[in-house]
């Protein structure tokens, strides 16, 4: 893809060398831990259809009732520049009607506001102008807007144009263990962004090479095992090389790391948490590699079931993300200096892009009980971490699919709609799942402009309502590079923007 440089390229480097860090010495008054959980292509509809699944009623996941809530903006550089033009991106003069138009999009997103938007300002043809999952990370892990798929760095891909990331500034300023893991490939868009840079995504082994080598996370799990995902190419690990593998594989990276991955006929729950209890307890890392043939890890299949809902694991081989967090949280903890850590269910955006209605309800199912077992471990006695040192988020990257449920045909609890193989709703030549009998519906397959939510608990989420309106005014909406600032202000971190802007009040009449 060709990008424009028409933004003051220079001056922009130069702040990004430049920004101060300014941490204060550690106090009663900072968060310790910081555990942000992203549901990758999960709109709001997407959530509701799951509560719905899991319990009958709209809003009763178990990031629902969690005391602040608000929604998130999440356009990038390319967005941006769909909407306004090639080259108009200048940091310095942001016009915030091009990144998310709140007239044309609406101050909540759908279903929380039903009219007052414009669906053609999300559905544009052939392709709608919103964010990928690499620049969406970016951006609140840097707090800069980015091209589609850059991580960590720069628009326009400078040669120098390297970000660093909260987890690189709080190892930095507060020495915090960080980790990373999620049900998708490792080097995959959304972790990667918190502990790599690369002005391509797709350069998995790059990728993989930087995180495990360089960056060197206190916690790595995730999907891309080259046993079940290999590249058809040249028959080499798609998202982490043979030869990066063999490493880990042989035994050659312990004792800098205690490793675990998928094997046949062995429970991943146990495998990986056996790991993460002998990384804890000799002070090692923890790298689990797991994954099936797509790299991602096997998402877990709702039964249609009605008044009885049931979810069942495809395979053992891999960790439910549960067992993800749990694992992570039991090396992250050891460190009391405190710890950051992102976990992400990438699968529900697959599912999503598949429009398939089933497996995105597994997916969230999957997420739901990991944040309650985020919720569950900070209030478990017997340790120092407590909602007053503890800051726990949970929001998503983008929507996808455009997925709208028929409320006078709204699914039950336990119900799942009738799924057929059908035409694609925004490419008639390739094959999608359709609902016949029109319980929901989706307009594309691809990722959309639409707002997400943002919900929060612990330590520094009160003060997170200043944020709300300062980019898009008279609305509740924080700008997704403003999730950078507010987590690292909760740590004690102050870190300038970068980024000068001009917010239209039109929605304010």
């Amino acid at each position: 893809m060709k990008k424009s440089a028409g933004f003051g390229l220079k001056s922009l480097l130069a702040a990004a060398a430049a920004l101060p860090l300014l941490a204060p010495a550690a106090d009663a008054q900072n968060v310790k831990y910081i555990m942000l959980f992203l549901g990758d292509g999960m709109q709001l509809e997407t959530e509701i259809a799951a509560s719905r699944y899991l319990t009958g009623r709209d809003y009763e996941l178990s990031w629902h009732k969690l005391p602040y809530q608000s929604n998130v903006a999440h356009w990038d550089v390319t967005t941006y520049e769909g909407f306004a033009g090639k080259g108009s991106y200048d940091p310095k003069a942001i016009l915030n009607v091009y990144g998310y138009d709140v007239t044309k999009g609406g101050r909540l997103p759908y279903p929380l506001q039903r009219g007052g938007f414009l669906d053609s300002y999300f559905l544009q043809m052939p392709k709608p102008y919103a964010t990928d999952s690499a620049s969406a990370a970016t951006a609140w892990a840097t707090g800069y807007k980015t091209d589609d798929g850059n991580l960590a760095w720069l628009p326009s891909d400078p040669a120098n144009g390297s970000l660093k990331t909260i987890a690189e500034i709080l190892r930095e300023t507060k020495d915090f263990a960080i980790g990373v893991t999620s049900t998708v490939p490792f080097s995959h868009a959304t972790p990667a962004a918190h502990v790599s840079h690369n002005v391509s995504r797709n350069n998995y082994h790059a990728i993989a090479d930087e995180i495990l080598f360089k960056t060197k996370p206190d916690v790595v799990i995730g999907g891309g095992h080259p046993g079940w995902a290999r590249n058809r190419a040249n028959t080499n690990g798609q998202y982490i090389s043979d030869a990066t593998y063999n490493l880990f594989k042989s035994g050659a990276m312990f004792p800098q790391y205690i490793f675990a991955e998928r094997q046949a006929g062995k429970d991943g729950a146990q495998s990986l948490m056996a790991a993460a209890e002998a990384a804890a307890r000799q002070g090692r890392r923890l790298f689990g590699l797991y994954g099936g043939p797509g790299g991602h890890q096997e998402s877990p299949e709702p039964q249609h079931a009605p008044g009885a809902p049931e979810v069942k694991r495809a395979t053992t081989e891999n960790p439910l993300m549960k067992d993800q967090v749990l694992a992570a949280l039991k090396v992250l903890s050891q460190d009391r200096d405190g710890f950051f850590v992102m976990f992400e269910q990438g699968d529900i955006d697959w599912a999503a892009h598949g429009n398939d209605y089933a497996r995105m309800i597994g997916t969230t199912w999957d997420m739901h009980i990991a944040v309650q077992a985020a919720i569950d471990y900070v209030n478990q006695e017997g340790d120092d971490m407590t909602w007053d040192n503890t800051l726990l988020l949970v929001t998503s990257d983008h929507g996808n699919s455009y997925l709208r449920i028929n409320r006078p045909k709204a699914p039950g609890m336990g119900v799942l709609p009738k799924q057929v193989e059908g035409v694609c709703p925004d490419n008639l030549s390739a094959k999608c799942l359709n609902y016949p009998d029109g319980e929901v519906s989706y307009r594309t397959t691809h990722h959309t402009n639409e707002l997400v939510r943002l919900y929060g608990i612990g330590k520094g989420a009160e003060s997170f309502s200043k944020w709300e309106g300062v980019w898009y005014p008279c609305t509740q909406i924080i700008d997704n590079t403003q999730l950078f600032h507010l987590m690292l202000e909760a740590a004690g971190v102050q870190v300038e923007s970068p980024l000068k802007f001009t917010a239209s009040r039109e929605a304010c009449n």
